[in-house]
Parts: structure tokens; C-alpha cells; sequence
């Protein structure tokens, strides 16, 4: 930093510019104190109180600009990039030293989102995409903030932060279970192909029974058992490529939501719509997170930079209909053992309607709090409403309906 101030050169990025405009974001301003990194923070929060001799607590847009072009080379250059764009981006002319710090140790609160949108102001800087001299573990982050984000602001913001630590788990672990229980049972029942015909594949403990649905794990469990290794495969290449990069993006807290109330949807959706079928497979989660990501795609169409996007949608919703297609014909194909029919296909429909909902919210709100999204909770509470009528139905329905169940297993 020798020579003080310095001129900052910048470019127009088309990425954000792009979409800058319509979007339409829910703001709540949060007082709440976020943590902070204590070695850069604190000696950044010297630096501002510097400029801040009335310890008001705010700075002059004008002021904080003098800040970064004297200091700013000590800075990642994207972070630089979004401290510019809150100082342009607020209209009242005024930074918030708590939006400061918030920006400085990762923690990015709608009041940042508000300032780049209500602002008008387009990030500068040259886009991701064209950033060289990459590993290979930086090239894949990026690959993967492409993938999943719409926003440049928002791809710079994950490569940075994001530390390779926790890795993606979740995903990975759910569906190495699914392969190790599947080729259990397939040495079991001494096949790969169409287990659902062999005459013990439902007396695991793990499948949904409508005989046996006061057993409340199964409504989770199911996932881990699947009709064949064509099921298996299908549910496992759409999980892996689409659930990893998500998980990566938006953790395992958030990725694990979506998923399990697309599980828990698609068993209670069976029990309450095909009341006589059992369920097997990991359709309701696998589909959950597909529809959200592929909604999350056609919502922000222009700012998904990712390659082929329009022929990939294609070749995934081609997927999802030919599992779907799978499982109704064998839902109807005359069962190996009656009266007892073959697993149902309503639980992919349960998971589509959990991903086209909670789904999206997550998924559009990166980097946000959820709790403070008015939609996250109409949502939820539709879901949670969906939950306790299904669980009354299963408890009072069958009985005044007189359904004829299958024997259990």
C-alpha cells in the first residue's frame, strides 16, 4: 500500500446488471448482532472509527469510499467489490458500522440485499467466470456457484466464503446407505431386478405398510429400500447430481429440510391418496430437491449462467418422467403376491409439491435468514397443517372408511 489512496479500476458486470432489475425481495431489517472474525474486524472497526470521530455508529457514503481507496488493497478484491456496491447502494447516504462487520466476517443481512437492489447499483468487477490461474478445487467451487446461483454478487460471495469444510455429507451419506441396504437385501433376496417381486422384500422394517403405518419410522424409512436396481439408479444419479451442489451451496440444514418434508410428504401422501399401497424408494426427497432446483432455474431464466442449461433442464425433466413413468407402470402391473398391490407412485407427486414450495423459498434465499421470509412460514405452515391432517386420516379415516387392507407382510 505504498502511495495512500489509489484508484480503484472497475468494470460493468452484465451478470448482475442483468438481474438487478425485477428482482423482488422481502426485506426485514435485523438488529441483530451477527459474530465476527476478531483479527481483520477489529482492525477494521479502528479504521471506521476513524472516520467516524462522533462514534455515531454511521459514516458518509463519501467517507467510506475515502476508507476503501486508501485501504481497500488489504482486501479480497470481491469482497472489495460488495463493500463498493453497499457504499453506492445506499440511498440515505449513510453505512452502518454493524453492516459493516456483517460484510466483513461473511454474514450478509437483507439490509445488503436491499442496498444493491433498491440502490441500483450493478456490481463491478470482472465476471467469476473469467478469473485464471485456478486449482482444480476452486475451479469445481466456481462450477458449482454457477450450478446453483443467479446472482454474480451472490457467486463471488460463495466462492470466497466458502472453506470446504463441512463437506457435503448429507447427500452422500443418505445415498451410500441406500446402496449398501439395497445390495443387503439383494444378496437377501438373492436379486437385483424388480425385489419388490420376491415374497420377503416387505418384511423388512423399513418399507411404508399401510398394515403396519402406526410404526412412524417408516414414514422415513422407506427411503433406504427401492424395487430394483433400476429404481436405484435413477433416484441415486439425480440425487448425487443435483443434491450434492445444492448441499454445497446452501448446507446440510437447509438441504436436509427440503429433503426430509419431501420424504415425509410422499409417505403421508400415499397413506392418504392410494390407502391400500405400500411405499418404497427415495422419490419424495430426490424430487423435492430436483423440482425446487429446476424452479429456481426457470424463475431466474437469464441470470442462471450455467452451460446447456436449456438441453440439461431437458435431459433432467426426461429423467424424472421416465422414473415416474417406471412407477406408475409397475404401481398397476398385477402384483407377484395380491392382494397386496405394488409400491405406489404418489409419493413423487408429494415431493414435487414440497419442492415447488418450501423448496423454492429456500433456494431463492441464499445467504438469508429464512425465519425472517414471510413466504418461508406460509409455507411451513401449509406443510405443517398438511402433516396433522394426514396424521388424523391415518388415524381415524381407515376405519370409518372400511378400507380393505392388504395382510401385513
Amino acid at each position: 500500500m505504498a502511495g495512500g489512496n489509489r484508484e480503484l479500476t472497475v468494470t460493468s458486470s452484465p451478470a448482475v446488471a442483468a438481474n438487478a432489475e425485477g428482482d423482488e425481495i422481502e426485506v426485514l431489517e435485523s438488529t441483530e448482532v451477527l459474530p465476527v472474525a476478531p483479527e481483520d474486524v477489529s482492525k477494521w472497526k479502528e479504521l471506521f472509527d476513524k472516520y467516524d470521530p462522533d462514534s455515531s455508529g454511521f459514516i458518509s457514503t463519501e467517507r467510506f469510499r475515502d476508507l476503501l481507496a486508501t485501504h481497500g488493497s488489504e482486501l479480497d478484491p470481491h469482497k472489495l467489490e460488495v463493500l463498493l456496491a453497499l457504499a453506492d447502494g445506499n440511498s440515505d447516504g449513510k453505512i452502518c458500522y454493524q453492516d459493516f462487520v456483517n460484510l466483513m466476517s461473511n454474514k450478509r443481512s437483507n439490509s445488503f440485499r436491499r442496498a444493491i437492489l433498491q440502490g441500483g447499483r450493478h456490481l463491478k468487477g470482472s465476471s467469476l467466470r473469467d478469473e485464471v490461474g485456478l486449482g482444480l478445487s476452486q475451479r469445481l467451487v466456481r462450477h458449482v456457484a454457477y450450478e446453483t446461483l443467479p446472482r454474480e454478487v451472490d457467486r463471488k460471495w460463495y466462492f470466497d466464503s466458502y472453506n470446504y469444510w463441512p463437506p457435503p455429507w448429507l447427500i452422500l451419506t443418505i445415498t451410500i446407505l441406500e446402496v449398501v441396504v439395497f445390495f443387503y437385501y439383494g444378496c437377501h433376496l438373492d436379486r437385483l431386478v424388480l425385489q419388490v417381486s420376491s415374497p420377503s422384500f416387505l418384511k423388512s422394517p423399513l418399507p411404508y405398510h399401510p398394515q403396519l403405518r402406526a410404526q412412524a419410522w417408516r414414514y422415513l424409512s422407506y427411503i433406504f429400500m427401492h424395487t430394483g436396481i433400476e429404481h436405484l439408479s435413477l433416484n441415486m444419479a439425480m440425487q448425487l447430481l443435483v443434491g450434492v451442489p445444492l448441499e454445497m451451496v446452501h448446507g446440510a440444514a437447509r438441504i436436509g429440510l427440503v429433503y426430509a418434508c419431501g420424504v415425509l410428504a410422499g409417505s403421508l401422501a400415499v397413506s392418504v391418496t392410494d390407502m391400500t399401497a405400500p411405499v418404497v424408494g427415495s422419490s419424495g426427497g430426490v424430487y423435492a430437491l430436483v423440482s425446487a432446483h429446476l424452479a429456481n432455474v426457470v424463475m431466474n431464466w437469464s441470470g442462471m449462467k450455467c452451460q446447456f442449461k436449456l438441453f440439461r433442464m431437458a435431459m433432467a425433466l426426461v429423467c424424472m418422467s421416465v422414473e415416474f413413468g417406471r412407477a406408475v407402470w409397475l404401481r398397476f402391473y398385477p402384483p407377484a403376491f395380491p392382494p397386496c398391490p405394488n409400491p405406489s407412485f404418489v409419493a413423487h407427486l408429494g415431493g414435487v409439491m414440497v419442492g415447488l414450495t418450501l423448496g423454492v423459498v429456500v433456494l431463492q434465499n441464499y445467504e438469508q435468514r429464512l425465519q425472517e421470509q414471510s413466504l418461508f412460514w406460509i409455507f411451513f405452515c401449509v406443510y405443517t397443517l398438511f402433516v396433522l391432517c394426514a396424521v388424523f386420516w391415518n388415524i381415524f379415516a381407515y376405519s370409518l372408511l372400511d378400507v380393505r387392507l392388504p395382510p401385513p407382510p
